[in-house]
């Protein structure tokens, strides 16, 4: 069972097994399959316990071949189940990247409409752990590039408990990803249903829009605090979901602000923050005060080291000193 702490919040890691458990509990066709997703209760432990409730047919351990489970959930889709894939790491999903891209995401438009993948795949993402390069990347910019792709990141407590059964509804493939940094922190769940295509105004602002997504939404909401206290008053705005991209949200948060900053923890270069921004431009040029700023992760491989890896990701103070210069017209390239 779910444990519940003595205020009545649960961390992010609970959410999402209450989550999976109630998939698995309400519909036969959902199973899970990953690497050590039964005994070893996955690698960041969101599964324990899950096999010896539901049985080893339904919580499945596979090989370490990404290519080949994240295939053979594909087929599992095709064939009229509901798989909840997980990949153990964003970096490890390129392995399967052909099965994603060229295969789940293109079946619908290629059968013209007659066949669907409803499959579900989970990805850790994110650093701030010292797992290293191979293990901490942010690549959730690349998928939403996809079109036949929907691509969602819970931020909070709540969203990590219902996102998952609206993603299993959808006909369509999901990607899910979770930040590693997320799994421990602490919230209520709320109540569902939770929508795939919508985004979040998580602290209301007049002076200023922030953008952030996963793991880079408590920092937003930190630096907001920090900033209430020089005077800027921040609306900060979780993402929830990469695409489809919630553009009349943003908009009208801009449109009342005049000014934005997006904040990414995958790389500035071509990289997510570059999207949204464009779309703010294109949405609200005549109402910005200011160029939209972007503060990223540094354009390197995540280091290993503690301090070259806070170094190298966006922390609390680079959102202030950016949104900072943004508000006061002063030009920054973070």
């Amino acid at each position: 069972m779910t444990s519940n702490t003595d205020d009545g919040e649960i961390s992010y890691r609970e959410a999402m097994r209450e989550a999976l458990r109630e998939a698995l509990a309400s519909d036969d066709r959902v199973f899970v399959m990953g690497e050590d997703v039964a005994d070893y209760g996955g690698t960041y432990a969101v599964t324990r316990s899950l096999h010896s409730e539901f049985g080893r047919e339904r919580v499945r351990n596979t090989p370490l071949s990404e290519s080949g489970f994240v295939g053979a959930g594909i087929g599992a889709a095709l064939g009229g189940m509901l798989p909840i894939v997980e990949i153990m790491t964003v970096n490890f999903s390129l392995l399967a990247l052909d099965q994603i891209v060229n295969t789940a995401a293109t079946f619908r438009h290629m059968s013209g409409g007659q066949l669907s993948v409803p499959i579900v795949i989970r990805l850790a993402t994110g650093a701030g752990r010292q797992l290293a390069a191979q293990h901490s990347h942010s690549l959730e910019g690349w998928y939403a590039h996809v079109p036949g792709l929907k691509v969602v990141a819970p931020a909070t407590v709540a969203d990590a408990r219902w996102m998952l059964s609206a993603a299993l509804a959808d006909p369509d493939p999901v990607l899910l990803f979770e930040h590693t940094g997320l799994y421990a922190t602490k919230g209520e769940t709320g109540s569902g249903p939770v929508s795939l295509e919508g985004a979040a105004v998580r602290r209301p602002g007049a002076d200023v829009t922030m953008i952030a997504s996963a793991g880079m939404v408590p920092k937003a909401l930190d630096a907001a605090d920090q900033l209430e206290l020089a005077g800027i008053d921040a609306e900060v705005i979780d993402l929830r979901s990469l695409r489809p991209l919630d553009r009349p949200t943003l908009a009208e948060s801009v449109g009342r602000t005049h000014r934005a900053v997006v904040i990414d923890e995958g790389w500035r270069s071509v990289g997510y923050s570059a999207e949204v921004a464009a779309s703010i431009n294109e949405d609200c040029f005549y109402t910005l005060d200011a160029p939209v700023g972007r503060v990223a992760t540094v354009e390197v491989p995540i280091p290993y080291p503690k301090h070259l890896e806070e170094a190298a990701i966006p922390q609390v103070a680079d959102i202030v000193a950016a949104t900072s210069a943004i508000v006061k017209g002063v030009a920054v390239d973070a």
